[in-house]
């Protein structure tokens, strides 16, 4: 049995089940309804059990300056992003929110954010970029403001951490990790890559998986090594210098193999 503690406006309410705190966005749930009211089910309602950090101890605090509005937008995104991956954590609804509250902040004051990763991204997160692109209807109709691309870079960060569980921080700065790869890649190799190329996706996907791959301690087995030390001396020495720069970076030890998996991508990309 549910109980409303809180009608944020006519289409979502804040609500208890027992201890936990639920969000439920619908079109005109929220219609007539008052703080104490109880229900069993709501039709057509979306709900969101969200992970409260422990400082905000309460839904409440975590939604406090959140325009309704913001949150119905994130909701609606997260339902289209359920199309496509067909599973979504909606932890990821207040956060989201919030960045769609401060990019329209952002449109309505003429301020352009830069997304120095949007090719990263694009690349990356292929997927999630497209969804927010295609969602760019529901933020306007929302908040009266049209995102950019670079916003929607931003925002499909939002979507992959509601995949994978990953906070946005934490992807963002192996998008980081990634272009500064690929930036010395291009100046070892003395040429340009295409990020929006096949070789250029792919490269990029490869040391994106060999991060995820060392930080969950995880071992790839096949050993390429002797076979590239003999036939691509240049792309081993090149992945050798990027494996010891993403160890850096990480602060823990990259397997040896990795350096061999990841030459043979970067063998791929090298002009003749």
């Amino acid at each position: 049995m549910y109980q409303i503690v809180k009608v944020l406006n006519n289409n979502a309410f804040l609500a208890k089940d027992g201890k936990d705190e639920r969000i439920l966005v619908g079109k005109g749930i929220g219609f007539g309804k008052r703080p104490g009211d109880k229900f069993s089910t709501i039709e057509d309602a979306k709900i969101y059990t969200l992970a409260v950090k422990e400082n905000e101890r309460s839904m409440i605090n975590a939604v406090k300056g959140i325009e309704p509005k913001y949150l119905e937008a994130a909701g609606r995104i997260i339902d289209e992003a359920q199309v496509v991956f067909e599973t979504i954590n909606p932890d990821i609804l207040i956060p989201l929110a919030d960045h769609i509250a401060f990019a329209a902040k952002r449109a309505k004051e003429n301020i352009y954010l830069p997304n120095p990763f949007i090719a990263d991204i694009k690349a990356l997160f292929g997927k999630e970029y497209t969804v927010v692109v295609k969602s760019r209807e529901i933020i306007e109709e929302m908040t009266g403001y049209r995102i950019t691309d670079d916003e929607a870079g931003f925002i499909a960060l939002h979507v992959h951490s509601g995949l994978s569980d990953v906070e946005v921080s934490e992807t963002l700065k192996i998008t980081q990790i990634i272009d500064e790869c690929m930036l010395d890649i291009e100046k070892l190799l003395e040429q340009t890559i295409n990020r929006e190329s096949l070789g250029g996706i792919r490269l990029m996907s490869q040391l994106y998986y060999m991060i995820a791959r060392t930080k969950a301690k995880e071992k790839i087995n096949i050993d390429l090594n002797q076979f590239v030390g003999v036939h691509y001396a240049k792309a081993g020495m090149v992945a050798h210098h990027i494996c010891k720069y993403v160890e850096k970076e990480l602060g823990i030890p990259i397997e040896k193999e990795e350096e061999g998996f990841l030459a043979i991508h970067i063998q791929t990309i090298i002009i003749p």
